[in-house]
């Protein structure tokens, strides 16, 4: 008798999966959080970030920390598992992520942007998001290494923070387990 492929994995094979996904993920994933100040998008942002396995978060401007207890609720104790830096001015966080090997990209809507699955985000990329009213600062727009926006057809103009940093964040691990073989990304439960 066939076992149903349709149902639900159990934990053990939850955590198998992921563990097989982990192994064929090579590329580091950071984040820039520029003045996102509502602490249910910042614990989103913290949660997104553990689960696709982003390295560190800097905080810049008026950030809140994700250990505000409003956060908490959200982040459901991630914050725990992606190391994070106090918040500090964006081009100080620009630099410490340049430093730290990555290569700046923001999410906002400029001139000179490429659409989200257009951008180069393979290899070590962090990811900028700006606040929830103004976006990008222009100081943080002038750091950066490259700019990209997310296309939308409905008939709203923008995404709250937080799912735009998770379309985003998923977006570049797409692209590069776009070039895993069938075979590795199929092995799981």
């Amino acid at each position: 008798m066939t076992a149903n492929p349709r149902r639900q994995l159990r934990p053990t094979d939850v955590k198998r999966l992921n563990r097989t996904w982990r192994r064929n993920t090579e590329g580091r994933l950071a984040l820039i959080v520029e003045s996102v100040t509502g602490p249910f998008n910042i614990g989103s942002i913290f949660r997104t970030a553990a689960a696709f396995g982003v390295e560190r978060v800097w905080l810049a401007g008026n950030a809140t920390p994700p250990t505000n207890p409003k956060a908490q609720k959200t982040a459901l104790g991630t914050d725990r598992l992606v190391a994070w830096e106090e918040p500090v001015p964006v081009t100080e966080a620009v630099r410490a992520a340049k430093a730290d090997g990555f290569r700046v990209v923001a999410v906002e809507l400029t001139g000179d942007a490429v659409p989200l699955h257009e951008a180069e985000l393979t290899g070590d990329v962090c990811l900028v998001v700006g606040s929830e009213d103004h976006g990008c600062s222009p100081a943080l727009l002038e750091a950066a290494d490259a700019v990209c926006y997310i296309p939308q057809v409905g008939r709203v103009g923008s995404f709250n923070v937080a799912v735009a940093t998770a379309i985003a964040v998923a977006e570049a691990r797409r692209q590069e387990w776009a070039g895993l073989e069938p075979a590795a990304a199929a092995e799981g439960p």
